[in-house]
């Protein structure tokens, strides 16, 4: 039983009553010793209509663990929460960054239309169940449809510091790009100046004014009968670089309508983040990543 002097509300408002929890203990116990006026079925009730949160994220689960220090909050309506996968890729973690293996169909960050289901809101969850008030920032981004390696942070400071000194701390960027045909040139690089039109669509023009540089090496090491797997190496980070790149090269990576591929057949868009390498934002050592290559991008090896 939870002692009386435990249970005074730590804040109160119009909408919503506060509670902060003094010791391990399961949620409806907290809710029904925090209200003794309330019966059994009008605490269910508040749960099943997600008027309960715990540390600001809603929970519906009667049996809902609770850790000392949690804040429980109740009376004003909150999202239920997002259950973490079962298996998060993350490949690194220390006190101040996060290294995850993004698969495809995620988004890297919330929109206007889906807010719960992203990187960022599971990253978000798993770091706060180590510590409440814990947070992450995004330093890069992935497509939705791109799979392969993506960078947080975990605090706005070394945000700041990766983003500001991403060009130049960053030593290599390596991607797999499933593309459209067979490419004659087993190597090359492709250069122009890259900007987004307001229909948010990038452009490429050889035109130096146009917007900015953009630079991208590419390697056949794969091919198929219909496409070729191609090693990509960033020199520039733009916005959608490789997919207006390859459209450029008239190979238009498999599955990206947008920019005029004609096929899909692995039912995604066929570009990985393979491999990234970077300078630690605070201790200064190197760190290497790789992940394996997506199954649906196997192909026959390149002679």
């Amino acid at each position: 039983m939870l002692k009386k002097r435990n249970l005074t509300p730590k804040t109160k408002t119009n909408t919503s009553t506060t509670f902060k929890v003094s010791k391990e203990v399961q949620l409806f116990i907290f809710l029904s010793e925090s209200m003794p006026q309330k019966s059994r079925t009008t605490i269910k009730s508040l749960l099943r209509n997600q008027l309960v949160a715990v540390n600001g994220v809603g929970q519906t689960h009667v049996n809902f663990g609770l850790k000392s220090g949690d804040v429980v909050s109740i009376g004003q309506r909150v999202e239920k929460a997002v259950e973490i996968p079962t298996k998060l890729d993350i490949l690194f973690e220390d006190d101040y960054i996060l290294v995850v293996n993004k698969p495809e169909g995620l988004l890297t960050m919330g929109t206007d239309k889906e807010k719960r289901r992203t990187m960022y809101a599971y990253l978000s969850l798993h770091v706060k169940k180590q510590n409440p008030n814990a947070k992450i920032f995004i330093v890069h981004r992935l497509d939705r449809e791109t799979s392969g390696l993506l960078v947080f942070a975990k605090s706005m400071d070394v945000k700041t510091i990766m983003q500001n000194a991403w060009n130049d701390d960053t030593k290599y960027r390596k991607y797999l790009a499933l593309v459209e045909g067979l490419v004659k040139e087993k190597e090359g690089t492709i250069k122009s100046y890259l900007r987004e039109s307001k229909a948010l669509k990038v452009h490429s023009s050889k035109n130096e004014t146009y917007g900015k540089e953009s630079i991208t090496h590419y390697k056949v090491i794969g091919l198929k009968k219909n496409s070729s797997l191609l090693e990509v190496v960033l020199e520039t980070g733009r916005k959608n670089q490789i997919r207006v790149h390859m459209e450029e090269l008239g190979h238009p990576i498999v599955g990206d309508k947008k920019y005029g591929a004609k096929t899909n057949p692995i039912k995604r868009l066929g570009l990985h983040a393979l491999e990234l390498g970077f300078k630690h934002p605070v201790n200064g050592k190197i760190l290497s990543f790789k992940t394996s290559i997506p199954s649906k991008f196997a192909v026959g090896k390149n002679a």
